[in-house]
């Protein structure tokens, strides 16, 4: 049986793609992950560039609205979610009872400075998320 998991931000533009992506490369065939936001938007252009680098291509991938899960009544045994909670007051919840998650990371929409230096803030953010995954795989990748 795979274990389901769903990331969550608010806007399901960077940090909730890049983790469900890098699970579901780093996780294969264990995982069913899923990736949605409080208020989906575009993914963003540097994280598209970023995961291109990882060999993941979120070029065709669009965004979700937890609603929707919501309202198809999807359950997650895992709902991770991978706001900012300093500064972002919306991080969404999801209902059911599923192991609930945070991981604290900030909003690249925030990142600040060169086009080079947003980059290179996004590559150190995505090689967080990418050692979270790991962690979480070790962690839970045994149970079903």
């Amino acid at each position: 049986m795979k274990i389901k998991v769903l990331f969550i931000c608010v806007h399901n533009s960077a940090r909730s793609q890049m983790a469900e992506e890098l699970l579901k490369k780093l996780g294969g065939e264990k995982f069913e992950v899923e990736s949605a936001g409080f208020n989906p938007t575009d993914i963003n252009p540097l994280v598209l560039e970023v995961m291109k680098e990882e060999g993941i291509d979120l070029t065709e991938k669009k965004t979700q609205s937890v609603y929707s899960l919501v309202k198809a009544q999807n359950f997650y045994g895992y709902v991770i979610t991978v706001c900012n909670r300093a500064k972002e007051t919306e991080c969404p919840t999801f209902p059911g009872i599923p192991k609930r998650i945070h991981w604290d990371l900030e909003n690249p929409e925030e990142f600040t400075g060169t086009e080079e230096e947003k980059i290179n803030k996004v590559k150190e953010l995505k090689d967080k998320i990418k050692q979270l995954v790991l962690d979480f795989i070790k962690e839970y990748g045994n149970y079903n």
